[in-house]
């Protein structure tokens, strides 16, 4: 647990650090990682549970997954199904080939070479979206492509998953081919769950709850939607931000689409902000 204390350290390293790389016409991102380096361990070590924070700061890609899914139509989404599925796959598949290749020149096993040629075929989503978004980049061509390929590297993290027991000996993955099938199948059932309730279930309820016209019942129930549903991800393997991702694709055409984003949108950006700042202060942690 952090104090009192700890978060005010919080919140002053990030606001003067990232005022200060925005006055030098630099990331924000830079100035919350900076933000971590200073207060951290190696730094002032002014943090003391490091990975405390890092748990509560992965909850900032969530909302912005979600947030994303919000902004993007079902109809929008299969319009870009060339830009996932297509492009997406070509990246994760050469990027797997031709690293894995050079990690086999390198002196590694087969097995060995592809999953580190897979790990770094795979890109910070948040990362990545932040900059688009600072730069107004998230709706042009090259920044709808950009999510296009994220979204298929979130979309292949669980075969990637199944696939590594089979890369073992035999002896090895005998066990684990029936937990590729569990896996399978939670899979499946998830992703059910999550269309089925969200169009039965989800989308009345928010309803109702819009119609009582309390702002902060309404703000519970999003961020109550968000846990959710990414608690429910977790069931199956799949990571929290693409379950919350699902969730938004779901309200994306609903009436209260604007609401639920202007809600979340402050809780997203401190979040977010929250999360660079881990990434800072983990960096030096000894």
């Amino acid at each position: 647990m952090i104090s009192l204390t700890q978060t005010a350290i919080l919140l002053a390293a990030a606001v003067l650090a990232v005022s200060v790389f925005r006055f030098l016409r630099l990331s924000s991102i830079l100035g919350y990682v900076a933000a971590g380096l200073v207060i951290g361990p190696w730094g002032l070590n002014l943090i003391g549970d490091v990975d405390y924070i890092g748990k509560i700061a992965q909850f900032g890609i969530v909302l912005l997954l979600f947030v994303i899914g919000l902004e993007l139509q079902p109809t929008r989404l299969y319009v870009m199904r060339r830009l996932v599925f297509g492009l997406g796959a070509a990246q994760v598949i050469s990027c797997t080939l031709i690293l894995g290749a050079l990690a086999y020149w390198a002196g590694q096993p087969a097995s060995a070479a592809l999953i580190i040629g897979l790990g770094l075929s795979l890109s910070s989503t948040p990362l990545v979206l932040q900059v688009l978004a600072e730069r107004g980049q998230l709706r042009t061509q090259h920044g709808r492509a950009a999510f296009g390929i994220l979204l298929f590297q979130d979309l292949a993290v669980l075969p990637a998953l199944a696939v590594l027991p089979l890369l073992s000996p035999l002896s090895a993955a005998q066990p684990a081919a029936g937990a590729w099938w569990i896996s399978l199948l939670r899979l499946l059932a998830v992703v059910a769950v999550v269309i089925g309730g969200g169009r039965l279930v989800l989308r009345p309820a928010l309803r109702v709850v819009a119609r009582a016209r309390v702002s902060e019942v309404f703000t519970a129930a999003a961020l109550l939607t968000v846990i959710a549903t990414a608690l429910l991800a977790n069931l199956a393997g799949l990571s929290a931000a693409l379950g919350a991702f699902l969730a938004g694709v779901l309200l994306a055409d609903s009436e209260i689409r604007h609401e639920l984003e202007a809600d979340l949108e402050p809780f997203k950006g401190l979040l977010l902000g929250l999360f660079f700042v881990s990434v800072g202060v983990a960096a030096n942690h000894g």
